[in-house]
């Protein structure tokens, strides 16, 4: 009796330890998404492929660090799509939470309010979110930045427009945040260095629903094309009261939301729209480690039903830069991982990555290239298809639109 009772207590205590073990060997990410509010459609997207990157992780042993494998266990919280509850959350995940990395909350101005606690506290922060540069130019030490920075994203936009109509004049019109300012800034300098004429130059609330107003004053001033928008609320309204009040421009640039599936609900309004993305799933890189393009899109389409947007495909390769970083530097000691972060230069479904190690600039995307999609009409249904630059293009651009 008294060993059947010492064989039961040596089972109990062993479940005991099971869960201590596991902890102990498991990486803890922490992030915030905005499960609510105006940044929601985008953010969700990016959540859903982080989370498929982990479960991939998970489900194949875990990240392999030396001779042990940690799962990933992620810690979320709901941002609001507001700054306030970001810097809050940022701070709970790290001290409270004791997070040993950080996936960045999505847009440029949540990245930057994160960045502040998250330097503060010294811990290393993965941003597939945030792509103003200014971000990275205030002495960071452990943000990486694995998206094209804003300033480049409406170049393929002007390089098409001065190829089909050089004497085009442009209506930038756009949401009055860091992400989309930064955007139209440097575009507006392009399209001047390229010959083009700003026909209007004009910001508008991030919450604005109604475009009435300002898409008068588009059709007033004259112009050849839009450019502009902020994320997908905004965006999408806008593409859709542009058809409606026929605003008939030849060409149409609208940031973020267009990249999404969803847009092409608006059926003709969304028909000529184009996009700069950070990623397609017809892009041809091969890649050096994960899965290939063909194999993520498979794995995330199967998961939730819709194909990949950039911001899923950017939200997997954030977490997949990360454990790469992590597995060449054989530990998760904050300073070995970020020099394998700092000294990367690697080609993933997600395209070439480089971090910029400058210390004015430190963290910076250096080498990511951006693609040009526009919606197009294919037998009766829209096909979003890339159209620049020419060596990645699936479908010549359509142009004029209307």
């Amino acid at each position: 009796m008294i060993k059947r009772m010492n064989k039961l207590l040596l089972a109990a205590v062993g479940a005991l330890i099971v869960p201590a073990a596991f902890a102990a060997n498991t990486i803890t990410i922490g992030m915030t998404a905005s499960r609510t509010g105006a940044l929601n459609v985008d953010s969700t997207y990016v959540m859903h492929g982080a989370e498929l990157w982990r479960d991939e992780v998970n489900a194949a042993g875990g990240i392999k660090v030396g001779h042990k494998h940690y799962k990933v266990k992620f810690v979320s919280y709901d941002d609001q799509s507001q700054g306030g509850r970001v810097q809050q959350l940022y701070t709970r995940l790290i001290l409270q939470d004791k997070a040993q990395f950080l996936f960045g909350p999505y847009s440029s101005g949540l990245t930057a309010t994160a960045a502040v606690i998250t330097e503060q506290y010294g811990t290393i922060m993965m941003d597939s979110g945030g792509a103003e540069s200014k971000i990275f130019e205030l002495g960071n030490k452990y943000l990486y930045q694995i998206l094209t920075s804003a300033a480049h994203y409406l170049s393929g936009s002007i390089a098409v427009l001065k190829e089909h109509d050089p004497h085009a004049k442009i209506a930038f019109v756009y949401s009055d945040d860091p992400f989309s300012k930064a955007v139209v800034q440097a575009a507006k300098k392009e399209a001047e260095a390229a010959g083009l004429t700003v026909a209007m130059d004009e910001s508008y609330p991030p919450a604005t629903t109604d475009f009435t107003a300002i898409i008068n004053k588009i059709i007033s001033s004259g112009a050849d094309a839009f450019m502009g928008g902020g994320h997908y609320a905004d965006g999408a309204t806008l593409a859709r009261q542009l058809h409606d009040q026929k605003a008939n421009l030849k060409w149409v640039s609208i940031l973020v939301a267009p990249d999404s599936a969803q847009f092409a609900t608006l059926g003709a309004g969304a028909n000529g729209v184009s996009v700069p993305s950070q990623w397609e799933p017809q892009v041809k890189y091969k890649p050096e480690f994960g899965p290939t393009v063909a194999q993520f899109t498979k794995r995330y389409h199967a998961k939730y039903g819709v194909d990949p947007d950039y911001h899923a495909a950017g939200g997997y390769a954030q977490g997949l830069l990360l454990q790469h970083a992590i597995e060449e530097a054989g530990s998760i000691e904050r300073d070995k991982v970020a020099a394998k972060l700092n000294a990367m230069d690697v080609t993933t479904f997600w395209g070439h990555d480089k971090f910029d190690t400058d210390p004015g600039h430190h963290g910076l995307q250096a080498a990511h290239d951006m693609v040009l999609a526009q919606w197009q009409m294919k037998d009766g249904k829209l096909v979003k298809e890339m159209v620049w630059p020419t060596a990645a293009a699936t479908a010549k651009v359509v142009y004029p639109i209307h």
